[in-house]
């Protein structure tokens, strides 16, 4: 694991080891709203660096492979779908096809 990512895994631990439960659950909101405010900027960031190299002709199984994430996620990505599956936009029925 990246070294910077693990500090910020065994902060969440820490977190999670507070042993008063009204501090720790305040410390859980505080962690919340921290990554509720630096997660988009986090993710267009991501895709940004994924978009240079696809401008830059690196080939999907190239950037997953570099990133560490599967084939999907790259794809998911590049389209913009970078988040939670239950926040993508749906489908019109007009534009499902039967076939």
């Amino acid at each position: 694991m990246i070294e910077e990512v693990q500090r910020v895994v065994d902060a969440m631990s820490a977190v999670r080891a507070i042993e008063d439960p009204v501090r720790r659950a305040r410390a859980i909101s505080e962690l919340l709203k921290a990554q509720t405010e630096t997660e988009p900027g986090l993710r267009d960031e991501r895709r940004e660096i994924v978009l240079k190299m696809r401008e830059e002709k690196v080939s999907f199984r190239k950037i997953a492979a570099e990133l560490d994430v599967s084939l999907g996620t790259v794809q998911d990505i590049v389209r913009g779908h970078s988040g939670p599956w239950g926040s993508r936009p749906k489908k019109d029925e007009a534009e499902v096809s039967d076939g």
